[in-house]
């Protein structure tokens, strides 16, 4: 049976380099033609798994499923269908098995708020991140880049033994204007100061990466 899809539109195509900015992962499964994209999230992202796969359902062969990951966590999570366009993304973002920020990115503010919704946290009023430690330095300096052609000034900050991009504070009223048209209302409290709820998000991510 074919498992391949056609063209993505402008919006999936945003909404996946945002993805893969974020928790996303592209993977070619040996046997298969062509790459597919996984999101997975916890279960207490729900919503906004729903919202993904409801731009996403184009490409999809069915919808999101729960699933028991490691300890007590539960994971929500889909895959879209095979595509040569996610092919294409994949040899874009890959670089021996791992996931690398290209030279050349095109990013718009619907990226960038899917970037956000996956990875960003706001920990105290003027201490906005994006939790890019899955990435090297160099990565992260051209993901500053990036930023900086969006008027977003951001630095390199050290989290304990990695390093993530914290958004100056002279920008963080830029990037949330250009960001919050398209956040989601479940993940509207990324944006407000709540820091309970981000802060606490922020050390299961940094738990997540220990060895």
């Amino acid at each position: 049976m074919d498992n391949t899809v056609g063209s993505l539109t402008k919006l999936q195509r945003s909404v996946i380099i945002g993805t893969l900015l974020g928790d996303g992962y592209l993977r070619i499964v040996p046997g298969r033609a062509h790459a597919f994209l996984e999101i997975n999230h916890s279960i207490n992202q729900k919503e906004y798994v729903d919202w993904k796969y409801k731009m996403l359902k184009s490409v999809c062969k069915s919808g999101p499923i729960q699933r028991k990951g490691n300890g007590k966590r539960i994971a929500y999570r889909f895959t879209t269908r095979q595509s040569e366009e996610l092919t294409s993304l994949h040899h874009t973002f890959y670089q021996n098995g791992k996931k690398v920020i290209p030279e050349i990115l095109e990013i718009d503010p619907i990226s960038l708020a899917v970037w956000f919704m996956d990875d960003g946290s706001r920990c105290r009023e003027s201490d906005v991140y994006l939790n890019t430690q899955q990435f090297d330095v160099e990565d992260q300096k051209k993901l500053i880049l990036f930023l900086q052609k969006w008027g977003i000034e951001s630095a390199l900050n050290k989290d304990k033994i990695y390093w993530r991009i914290r958004i100056k504070k002279s920008s963080i009223n830029i990037f949330f204007n250009i960001i919050s048209p398209h956040v989601i209302p479940s993940m509207n409290y990324k944006i407000g100061y709540n820091p309970v709820e981000t802060c606490i998000e922020e050390q299961f991510l940094h738990a997540e990466l220990l060895p």
